[in-house]
């Protein structure tokens, strides 16, 4: 069973600004004041429990709960499994999901993204063993881990058929693994030789583990990261849409990242499905 975490935030619903801001959101959503959130919070910087306070934190919160509160409505963040968040989606069990997915055109076959940051996956191994990885290419014939639920696998397969295959090298060797915490557990144990892992995780992880690991080279693609829409629920999307632009316009946006220190990662204008808005 998934637990449900509920994060209520105070917005002055009686404000122009809120009212204005308001107008382009679906009559269901102001009805309910909330709109439902699937995320799971094991992804820092993007999301996570502060161990401290045991509340939410990292970008994809505060930048949920900064949209919702311009739309005027509340934020009830669904705590719910990678695998599931698509069919709790097409269920109706949750409006959006905002939880570091990547915007990928087979997700696009049943899903539409608002896009707000771009990313990419990137090697990276053990201090003591960077000295062996001169460039990512030194990875084919290695064994790489990497989370299981992600696109990373069948990411990193195409880049070893590129780049090691096409060029005569063994091909890279790849591990799926539960999450990103399991893929470093078994790097730091030696049972592999590398991992995989989001651009914009890399930074916190190597703040919190100082001297521990190495990136390596630059990421090896270059995705954006999106919320997620139902196929039908385009009122929904395009509010959205309009309300990450104006948080870009009145810097709020900025402000966000950079409190995280992802600055590179942050877009000069939302896309949908990848594609800029007219």
């Amino acid at each position: 069973m998934t637990a449900t975490r509920i994060l209520a935030t105070s917005v002055g619903l009686l404000c122009l600004a809120c009212a204005v801001s308001a107008e382009g959101l679906p009559e269901k959503y102001k009805t309910a004041g909330k709109v439902v959130v699937a995320n799971q919070p094991n992804y820092p910087p993007m999301e996570y429990v502060d161990p401290a306070t045991n509340t939410l934190m990292g970008v994809d919160i505060d930048l949920g709960l900064a949209l919702a509160k311009h739309l005027g409505v509340t934020v009830e963040w669904a705590d719910i499994g990678f695998e599931q968040m698509v069919s709790s989606l097409e269920t109706g069990r949750v409006d959006l999901i905002h939880s570091g997915m990547s915007d990928l055109p087979k997700r696009r076959e049943t899903m539409d993204f608002v896009d707000y940051m771009k990313s990419g996956a990137q090697f990276y191994t053990v201090t003591a063993r960077a000295g062996e990885f001169a460039s990512i290419a030194d990875f084919c014939g290695k064994t790489v881990g990497m989370s299981r639920r992600t696109s990373f696998p069948d990411e990193a397969k195409k880049w070893s058929d590129a780049t090691c295959v096409a060029n005569g090298k063994p091909e890279l060797i790849v591990v799926g693994t539960e999450g990103s915490a399991d893929a470093r557990t078994q790097l730091k144990q030696g049972r592999l030789d590398g991992a995989v892992q989001g651009s914009e995780t890399l930074p916190y992880l190597l703040t919190l583990e100082p001297d521990t690991y190495a990136v390596i080279g630059e990421p090896f693609t270059a995705v954006y990261q999106g919320i997620g829409f139902a196929k039908d629920a385009t009122d929904l999307r395009d509010a959205y849409a309009a309300a990450l632009s104006a948080l870009i316009a009145s810097g709020e946006y900025k402000t966000i990242f950079e409190k995280y220190g992802l600055g590179g990662t942050m877009l000069d204008a939302v896309r949908i499905n990848g594609e800029p808005l007219n």
